[in-house]
């Protein structure tokens, strides 16, 4: 598929935004003729960019605004208004660790027990939580939107002028679909999951989210390709409050989404450059 999604912790999940994402994927400069006036690692700057951003910092947020360290620590690392700090709506929850998870458990064995029996019970507890893992509240979800490969080897080798016409093609098509999870996709949750309460699936205004371009792979190959962060954090039409977003159809969509950006992209290259498939 073109679009992939990887899920983003809250805390430090940033911090992987920021060396992988916000840097670049590869450690290498590039010297193509469409981004060699680029300074910062060979990649432009991340961008803002989702309906919900006139609702953050009294809308001194706009689309294409560049995306600072500290925004992305707010936003990401906190679920705060990247302008103001101001909290979005509830903490992200706080999980408890592995190793504190088994230590609790440990520490209220019985006293009594011989030292045979209490290894055996202390083994037990310790294949029980590691096979349960660390759980961590979600901060965003990282989509990756990757040209195909045929794209990519004509980006590499071609000129200047038709390098940036297929990269607009690529930006075109990432905003559509953006647009498309917007109003078919995004919503949020309302309700109680109690025996005597139920869930219903609300609207939200848009979505928060972030672009960082990149035209190389990890192998220093040519991969033109966007990741966008969605962040996790999204404001409800019916009464402006901040709520998260509801992930599963988040995950579901994937497929849609990755075909949608083919036919766009597709499209618009044909209409650009003349290009049959």
């Amino acid at each position: 598929m073109t679009v992939s999604v990887r899920v983003m912790s809250a805390g430090d999940g940033y911090m992987y935004l920021l060396r992988t994402i916000a840097a670049a994927d590869g450690d290498r400069s590039l010297s193509t003729p469409l981004t060699r006036y680029y300074t910062a690692e060979g990649t432009p700057p991340g961008t803002w960019m989702g309906s919900a951003l006139p609702g953050l910092g009294g809308g001194r947020i706009a689309s294409g605004d560049e995306v600072s360290e500290g925004q992305l620590q707010l936003l990401i690392g906190m679920g705060r208004d990247p302008v103001t700090g101001a909290p979005l709506g509830r903490a992200f929850p706080q999980y408890v660790s592995v190793a504190d998870r088994i230590a609790q458990r440990t520490s209220g064995l019985d006293n009594g027990l011989g030292m045979g029996e209490r290894a055996e019970q202390v083994a037990q507890i310790e294949a029980e939580e590691t096979e349960r893992g660390n759980r961590r509240a979600v901060a965003g979800f990282d989509y990756t939107f990757s040209v195909p490969k045929s794209v990519s080897v004509l980006w590499g080798v071609a000129d200047a002028g038709t390098q940036a016409l297929i990269a607009q093609a690529h930006h075109d098509a990432v905003a559509q679909v953006v647009e498309f999870m917007e109003r078919e996709v995004a919503v949020t949750r309302t309700g109680y999951t109690a025996a005597d309460g139920a869930v219903a699936q609300v609207d939200v205004t848009g979505l928060v989210a972030t672009a960082f371009d990149h035209y190389d792979s990890r192998s220093s190959d040519p991969q033109l390709h966007t990741h966008v962060v969605v962040s996790n954090k999204v404001q409800t039409v019916l009464d402006g409050k901040w709520r998260s977003l509801d992930g599963r159809p988040m995950h579901a969509a994937v497929v849609a989404l990755s075909e949608h950006y083919n036919a766009v992209l597709a499209d618009r290259l044909t209409a650009m450059l003349g290009l049959e498939w």
